[in-house]
């Protein structure tokens, strides 16, 4: 007797959706186009680091992500939802948090008033969490405008993080901090994806940390996509190295 078996063709899992999709964004200002059909995929719990060379759009990418720059094509979805036209504050409400190059810190109050403040208006009292993670309980009681100012981009971040975030947008987060001084900030960058489930996207210009930091880089360059991928790949891409990296890579 011959049995016939019919072939089992395993079903490929569908890939899961990212939680930030940018497509196909143009950004203009006036006649200058300051991004021109950006793509970009940013994954639930992922570290993402944007770099290129000044004037690349990285600023004008942020600002597509987080509302304060419209695109004139294109779209954004954030966890499968069209926000290419909501306001700030609308993006806020979803998830959406940014961090901006100059810290916006309350210099004449205390950290902890500060961010009690801000934990307030957002209905977050965890606080002494946001406190302890970015390891800025031991500065509580100090006022913010006294501490060194790579605490204060702590603090910056960390209220950037009250209101429980789902996606946390840094802009040049180690502007001005000393070698010694980013690698602590991104130490604790990645401790925050990797303990509290807050997905990351960071421009940066100090390409040493996004590398050692990330696991997604995005390489931009006079306004598109110039390579994206895994940061060992991206750093070794021939066309990235010769646009950007040069003896650096």
């Amino acid at each position: 007797m011959t049995a016939h078996h019919a072939a089992t063709v395993a079903t490929p899992l569908p890939e899961a959706q990212p939680l930030l999709a940018v497509r196909d964004v143009t950004v203009r200002y006036g006649r200058f186009t300051a991004l021109r059909d950006v793509t970009l995929d940013v994954r639930e719990g992922a570290f993402h680091g944007v770099i290129g060379p000044n004037g690349a759009g990285k600023s004008t990418l942020m600002d597509a992500v987080t509302g304060s720059r419209r695109p004139a094509a294109g779209s954004v979805l954030f966890d499968g939802r069209e926000i290419a036209r909501s306001r700030i504050a609308a993006r806020r409400r979803l998830g959406i948090s940014r961090s901006f190059q100059r810290t916006s810190i309350f210099p004449e109050l205390t950290v902890g008033e500060q961010l009690g403040l801000v934990g307030d208006h957002l209905g977050d009292q965890d606080v002494d969490a946001v406190l302890e993670i970015m390891s800025l309980a031991a500065l509580r009681d100090r006022v913010a405008g006294t501490i060194a100012y790579g605490d204060q981009r702590r603090v910056d971040i960390a209220l950037a993080l009250l209101g429980k975030p789902r996606l946390l947008v840094l802009d040049e987060p180690a502007a001005g901090l000393s070698v010694e001084e980013t690698d602590t900030l991104f130490e604790h960058l990645r401790t925050l994806v990797r303990e509290r489930g807050v997905t990351a996207l960071v421009v940066e210009h100090d390409v040493d940390a996004v590398f050692a930091s990330c696991d997604t880089v995005t390489v931009l360059d006079l306004g598109q996509v110039l390579r994206s991928g895994d940061a060992r790949t991206v750093r070794s891409d021939p066309a990235v190295i010769a646009a950007y990296l040069g003896s650096a890579a």
